[in-house]
C-alpha cells in the first residue's frame, strides 16, 4: 500500500548518488541520509458539472488513496458532494478546461509533497479497483508515466476508429510506439512533474504529456485497463474543435521533434 508524506518507515541509503539511482520504492526526500518510505500517491480527479457522479467515484477513490477534486467551474455542486465524498476540494471560478484543471491538481499535489500523482475521471468511465494495479507498476520501480491501455474493441464505434487512428498519428509523430494516446487514467511521478512544461489546457493536453515523457527521456508503462461505456451523459469532446486541437498538437510535437535532429 502506497503511504503519505510523513511515513514512518525507513531504510537508510548511503548517500545522494545512490538515492537517485533507486526506483521509487526505495527512493527518499534529499539531505544527510535519506531514508525509504512507501511513495506517497495522491488521486486526482478533474470535475466539470459531474455532481450526479463525483461521491461514488471519490468514495470508491478513498478506499485506496487520498483524493483531490479540482472543480472546473461546475454550476451543479460537484464541489459540495465531492467535499461530502471525502475529497479534498479545489475550486475554478471558471471552466478552464480539463487540462487546466490537471495543472492545478499537479501544482497542489507537489506542494503539498506527494510523489506521484494518479488522474481519473469523474464521469465513471475509470474502474477505481483497478487503482492497485498502477500502484504495482509504482512500487516495482515503474518511473515517469504510467499509463492505462485500454481494449479497443470494446469502444463505441466513433471512437473505435478515431482513437486508434490518433494513437497511430502520435506514434509517427513521436518515432516511438505508443498503445493509448488519449486514456486519461494515468499515474504521473514527481520526478517527471517537476520536469514537464506543458502548454495546452484541454484534451489534448494528455498527449502533450506523453510527448515530454519522450522528450525527457522517461520511460512510458503501460497497464490494461477497461473502460466503462455507454454512461449516459453530455459528452464534453467537442468532435471538430478538439479534433484540430489534437491535429496541432501532433504537427507541433513532430516539427520539435524533426529541428532536434
Amino acid at each position: 500500500m502506497c503511504g503519505r508524506p510523513g511515513s514512518n518507515e525507513e531504510v537508510s541509503v548511503k548517500d545522494e548518488a545512490q538515492r537517485e539511482s533507486l526506483p521509487i520504492r526505495q527512493r527518499l526526500s534529499p539531505g544527510g541520509l535519506a531514508r525509504w518510505r512507501p511513495p506517497a500517491v495522491l488521486a486526482l480527479i478533474p470535475a466539470w458539472n459531474e455532481a450526479a457522479r463525483i461521491g461514488p467515484i471519490v468514495e470508491a477513490t478513498r478506499a485506496h488513496l487520498p483524493v483531490l477534486v479540482v472543480d472546473d467551474g461546475s454550476t451543479d455542486g460537484t464541489a459540495e458532494v465531492a467535499q461530502a465524498a471525502g475529497a479534498t476540494v479545489v475550486r475554478h471560478p471558471e471552466n478552464r478546461r480539463k487540462g487546466a484543471a490537471l495543472q492545478t491538481g499537479f501544482a497542489w499535489a507537489l506542494e503539498h509533497g506527494y510523489d506521484a500523482v494518479l488522474t481519473l475521471d469523474a464521469d465513471g468511465q475509470h474502474d477505481p479497483a483497478e487503482i492497485p494495479k498502477f500502484l504495482a507498476a509504482l512500487e516495482g520501480g515503474a518511473e515517469g508515466l504510467i499509463i492505462g491501455e485500454r481494449d479497443f474493441s470494446q469502444m463505441p464505434w466513433p471512437r473505435w476508429w478515431s482513437t486508434p487512428l490518433g494513437t497511430w498519428l502520435l506514434s509517427l509523430a513521436l518515432g516511438t510506439r505508443v498503445t493509448d494516446n488519449q486514456s486519461g487514467y494515468r499515474l504521473v511521478t514527481r520526478r517527471f512533474l517537476e520536469q514537464l512544461h506543458l502548454t495546452s489546457t484541454g484534451f489534448e493536453m494528455e498527449v502533450e504529456m506523453i510527448a515530454e515523457a519522450v522528450r525527457l527521456g522517461f520511460p512510458i508503462t503501460w497497464v490494461p485497463i477497461r473502460t466503462i461505456y455507454g454512461i449516459d451523459k453530455p459528452s464534453y469532446f467537442h468532435p471538430l474543435k478538439d479534433t484540430l486541437r489534437f491535429l496541432r498538437m501532433i504537427w507541433k510535437i513532430w516539427r520539435r521533434r524533426r529541428n532536434e535532429r
